[in-house]
């Protein structure tokens, strides 16, 4: 099996630094299952490829265990799989964690990294890989490999050479890898135990809680029921509820506003301003249950529409109520639903021409808020982006709703009119926007609207603030 690194920063032969390999040397290294080694197909100031050859030794893999000579027949000894991440820790530990003794600053950089992965096994198709790297920031391209190229007519094996590109730190890129490969293939060659567990949340640190495939990650990655409840249990926010009904969850807070009809004049005046803007290819960042997505469809003027949301229950949802198995071939192809969190960069989300958020950004941790900025603003940069949410003013004035407490349980903070219109004007300002305020729904003299809309506009000429940054997979 073999994976190659290759990148075009300059000097691109830095990444012999970065992994501790001389560029101009053979590194070879005695594993228990085969021998690992280490070279350099090109190295020049403007290209550098590293690649990473394993030789597994199938016999020795069961040498001693009473095994007949047709368990000595399998694919471990091509196909990328746990042994490929035994061989990243092992070979390119240094890099794994992040160090670089002699050049630390190259460490902390995101580069150009291309990655090729040979006979990938993906129990789960092409579409589950790009659920698993895609919400990371990379972008993949898959050929999927025939049974027997001799007879194409068998079909496709569930073996893939896969390539993933993106601007990310080496250790991160690494990292993704040493999890996410063994989760592909779904088998690991050694015991499963509790340090499992501790590895996969070292390993996941900084991105695995916010992953929208995080439960199947964890239940592929640990097999085992004990395992897998407690990594989920440490991933996930006491707080947070995944196996909450999202019809439940969204009616909670209607339940509160149910008097005003709030929540379908939210619909409508949203779907009136991305109508008004003369968008035809239009995101609905957030899209629950399919509400807006339906007002959509139902205007010709939306010629593509897409659906993103971090819980694939509430995908699930939106597709049953929209009826897409039934839909008619013109109509369905104007919409798509995907699985994805605003918290990472997205390429999917690149190109469109507006994007809505409809009391969406409450539900962010305060603190991912500046990763959701960038996704959003700076990487998709949709022409218009309309955003509402909570005013937090008017919460005085439901009865049944006691001081200092949310309209939602899921709900991370609700703003103020003052608190809004600073963090809109701050994010306009910032990434090339002009932004509009307006109320939604009844107003009270003394605490203003129930609910807030800000209606962003891109400047064409404008170029976000100091440039777009270079960035790791996860938007920082």
């Amino acid at each position: 099996m073999i994976l190659t690194l290759s990148t075009t920063a300059t000097p691109a032969t830095d990444l012999g630094y970065l992994l501790h390999k001389h560029p101009d040397r053979v590194h070879t290294f005695e594993l228990s299952f085969g021998l690992a080694r280490v070279f350099y197909p090109e190295a020049s100031a403007e290209r550098c490829t590293a690649a990473l050859m394993l030789e597994v030794d199938p016999i020795a893999l069961v040498r001693g265990r009473g095994v007949s000579e047709t368990q000595y027949v399998n694919d471990r000894p091509y196909a990328a799989s746990s042994f490929l991440s035994v061989a990243i820790s092992r070979v390119f530990g240094s890099a794994l964690g992040g160090r670089c003794k002699d050049r630390p600053e190259l460490a902390a950089t995101a580069i150009p990294l291309e990655i090729e992965i040979a006979a990938l096994p993906c129990r789960g198709g092409e579409r589950f890989l790009r659920q698993l790297f895609e919400p990371l920031g990379y972008e993949v391209d898959v050929r999927a490999l025939p049974l027997d190229e001799t007879f194409p007519d068998w079909g496709p094996s569930a073996y893939f050479d896969v390539k993933l590109t993106a601007t990310v730190r080496l250790a991160d890129a690494l990292t993704h890898l040493y999890v996410l490969v063994p989760v592909l293939d779904q088998e690991k060659h050694y015991w499963l135990g509790p340090e499992e567990v501790e590895k996969l949340l070292r390993h996941g640190e900084g991105w695995l809680a916010a992953h929208p495939a995080r439960e199947a990650i964890a239940q592929r990655y640990l097999r085992f029921r004990p395992l897998i409840a407690s990594a989920l249990a440490r991933l996930v926010p006491e707080e947070e509820s995944p196996t909450e009904d999202p019809e439940s969850r969204d009616g909670a807070e209607e339940k509160i506003e149910a008097p005003f009809g709030l929540h379908e004049q939210r619909l409508a005046r949203v779907a009136e301003v991305l109508r008004q803007s003369g968008a035809r290819r239009v995101l609905d960042l957030g899209c629950g249950e399919g509400k807006l997505l339906r007002r959509l469809l139902a205007d010709r003027q939306f010629e593509e529409i897409v659906g993103l949301d971090a819980g694939s229950r509430s995908l699930e949802i939106a597709a049953e109520r929209l009826n897409l198995d039934r839909m008619p071939p013109g109509q369905r192809g104007r919409i798509r639903l995907l699985h994805g969190a605003l918290t990472y960069r997205d390429r999917r989300l690149a190109g469109y021409d507006a994007a809505a958020l409809v009391e969406v950004i409450e539900h962010l941790d305060p603190p991912r808020l500046a990763a959701f900025e960038r996704v959003v603003f700076e990487f998709a940069r949709p022409g218009w982006v309309v955003v509402t949410t909570p005013n937090a003013e008017y919460n005085a004035l439901f009865p049944s709703l006691p001081a200092g407490r949310f309209r939602h349980a899921d709900h991370r903070f609700e703003w103020s009119r003052a608190e809004f219109a600073s963090w809109a004007e701050r994010v306009a300002g910032r990434f090339g926007y002009r932004v509009e305020l307006s109320p939604l729904g009844p107003e009270d003299p003394e605490h203003g609207a129930l609910s807030q809309m800000a209606v962003f506009e891109r400047v064409a000429t404008h170029e976000p603030a100091g440039g777009v940054e270079p960035t790791s997979a996860a938007a920082r």
